[in-house]
């Protein structure tokens, strides 16, 4: 790994201190697999996952038949990955690098990074810098896809709490309270999670954790995309291709290294 310290992930850990039950969590969540599964069947050669975390959508491609190389900064994460395909005769390389600073000794005509892990790049320098590394591992007319959240101001403008009480994949009755507020000089969303343990194992226990999150606009988005060397394919408002609009929730860009 390649001085990880410069990278903005550091410190933004908090909610995959876990990964076993952050795989619990989102490991049904899998509407972005059929349209990488796509691209996927156009590309030849190795497809790289950038933010792979426990390998969500890495596994399924490479049962597809596909050749992934799935590429994460917290080792836990790519720890619980390896576990899963451990003994699954996969065509998956592990990798743990800094997404800003790659270093894979490979191009790759397809490279995607889910999850809406770009807004953990929280300065304008770490996406640049992002946006480099995935240019220099694209081969020619290479392509890459990502997604993150819409920025709706009016859910923005405000202090957001919230209470809600639910069981969890570990049977668990928790009572949690979420506390967002948004910064727009920075466009940083910080989202803070208390939880209080009901009922089950751990009861009475209380957790905490944190994450900054940082919103991008459209034409901020399609400026910052060309001037480090992309074409803006296609632009989507979900994985079923719906166009972008004015009430979307996330935004999907297909972008070609030009």
């Amino acid at each position: 790994m390649n001085n990880s310290s410069r990278n903005v992930f550091n410190g933004n850990f908090e909610k995959y201190q876990d990964p076993e039950y952050y795989d619990l969590e989102y490991q049904n969540y899998l509407s972005d697999v059929p349209f990488l599964a796509e691209w996927a069947e156009k590309s030849t050669g190795p497809i790289i996952d950038l933010g792979c975390g426990t390998g969500r959508v890495t596994i399924p491609l490479a049962q597809q038949g596909h050749q992934l190389i799935g590429v994460d900064l917290h080792e836990g994460m790519l720890g619980r990955a390896r576990e899963k395909t451990l003994d699954a005769n996969l065509s998956i390389d592990w990798v743990l690098q800094d997404c800003t600073q790659l270093a894979l000794n490979t191009e790759a005509p397809l490279i995607y990074m889910t999850g809406n892990s770009f807004q953990h790049f929280l300065t304008n320098e770490s996406q640049n810098q992002l946006l480099e590394s995935v240019k220099t591992h694209l081969s020619d007319d290479g392509v890459f896809i990502f997604n993150t959240r819409f920025p709706i101001l009016n859910e923005l403008a405000q202090v957001e709490e919230s209470t809600r009480t639910y069981t969890d994949k570990r049977h668990r009755k928790i009572r949690e309270i979420n506390t967002e507020t948004y910064h727009p000089l920075t466009q940083i969303l910080h989202c803070t999670s208390v939880r209080e343990t009901l009922e089950g194992s751990n009861e009475n226990s209380v957790e905490q954790d944190s994450i900054s999150l940082r919103y991008v606009f459209p034409l901020e988005m399609e400026r910052l995309l060309t001037d480090n060397g992309f074409e803006v394919l296609e632009a989507y408002s979900s994985w079923d291709k719906k166009p972008l609009h004015a009430s979307s929730s996330e935004m999907i860009y297909v972008c070609k290294k030009r």
